[in-house]
């Protein structure tokens, strides 16, 4: 059984199936010693290498969907590899074997909470186009006065400086002073957007967790620092909520229960 290139691609995580046939098509992509050419069918036996890279066979593609939550703490950073040498939230995951684990958008060093992460990158970046509008959810603690008028402003719309900009809800969490809370949501992932957005109403943001990704919550038993498999009723409602077919198996992200991986 074979499968088209840009799919094993893309299912690898390196980007989208349109992405994919552009790198294909700019001569990065070689089979089996061969530079691949667009139409290209890969199988089993077959190696693929990006950029003279080897990225595995493709019966790895054969293995069960892996998803599972990290609940971030303050001062991780979301690359694989930070050249400051701080600490990334890819050392507390558990490893894999012919696979690897692709963060589902990101989060700031001073954000934390909710991170997805998959072995499927199509699915991975699906959930990450703008297109799909898929809601994240935030506790934000504001520093400032907050009106009526400012959260209507922030509800319409504020023109920041790559586009405009809003929050499709925002619900009062509570507290006085500098310690009141907001529960904002977003249906798209421009950087930073969060706090650009109450900075934008002069107003600031002291504290700032994700609680939700599409119809995922962060559990309160997955404590900071800590990850936790995904129920695979609520995988299967995040492939639905993007339109992609529901993998026939979904798998558990590691034995280990949550353990983190003490890898540094």
């Amino acid at each position: 059984m074979s499968e088209k290139l840009q799919k094993v691609l893309a299912n690898k995580g390196f980007g989208s199936r349109r992405g994919m046939e552009k790198w294909i098509a700019a001569g990065r992509v070689r089979v089996n010693g061969a530079t691949a050419t667009l139409g290209d069918r890969v199988a089993a036996d077959d190696l693929i290498q990006v950029d003279g890279r080897p990225i595995g066979r493709v019966q790895d593609e054969q293995q069960p969907v892996k998803l599972l939550l990290y609940n971030k703490p303050v001062g991780q950073v979301c690359s694989r590899r930070d050249p400051e040498a701080r600490p990334t939230v890819f050392d507390r995951l558990p490893r894999l074997k012919n696979q690897r684990w692709i963060a589902i958008g990101r989060l700031d060093i001073n954000t934390s909470g909710l991170l997805l992460f998959t072995t499927d990158g199509e699915l991975a970046n699906k959930l990450m186009h703008p297109a799909s509008q898929i809601e994240r959810e935030y506790a934000v603690r504001v520093n400032g006065v907050v009106d009526a008028a400012m959260v209507k402003r922030l509800h319409k719309g504020v023109m920041l400086e790559d586009g405009m900009a809003r929050f499709t809800d925002i619900q009062d969490g509570g507290g006085k002073g500098s310690n009141h809370w907001y529960h904002v949501v977003l249906a798209e992932g421009k950087n930073r957007q969060v706090r650009r957005l109450w900075e934008s109403q002069g107003v600031m943001v002291s504290r700032l967790k994700r609680v939700r990704y599409s119809n995922i919550f962060i559990p309160s038993k997955t404590r900071a620092g800590r990850w936790s498999d995904v129920d695979p009723r609520d995988v299967r409602g995040l492939y639905r909520a993007v339109d992609l077919p529901v993998p026939k198996r979904i798998a558990a992200a590691s034995p280990r229960a949550g353990k983190p991986n003490r890898r540094r």
